[in-house]
């Protein structure tokens, strides 16, 4: 049979996430002004004016660059796991990780080689 005082500390973990992440939510909530109008009740999506017109031209370099971090910012991610068990993956691990940096490396120069990374 399992011994789940060791789950204890997690589930206290994930109680004090949820209730730092809800709490603010309702106290705003509650304590926040109510003073609604048209404009704050209008739909917005995407950074622009939402009262233009809709076949308006936008940047698509923002979405590019926005979809690159998320990207590198995910596998950069995957080093933290890796630091921790650093003396249970032992050579075969860092050679692993080193391959996995160079990839990340190459891709990155080859981004900012095409120019996706420039905000002219």
């Amino acid at each position: 049979m399992m011994n789940l005082d060791q789950y204890l500390p997690i589930l206290l973990f994930i109680l004090v996430g949820v209730a730092i992440g809800i709490i603010p939510q309702v106290l705003g909530y509650l304590l926040g002004p109510n003073r609604p109008d048209s404009e704050k009740n209008s739909p917005y999506e995407c950074g622009f004016e939402a009262f233009e017109d809709a076949r308006m031209k936008f940047d698509v370099r923002y979405y590019l660059v926005a979809i690159l971090f998320i990207l590198f910012d995910l596998e950069i991610a995957f080093l933290f796991p890796w630091a921790v068990a650093l003396k249970e993956v032992g050579m075969a691990g860092f050679v692993a990780v080193l391959i996995f940096l160079a990839i990340l490396v190459v891709g990155f120069v080859y981004e900012w080689k095409k120019g996706a990374l420039d905000w002219e």
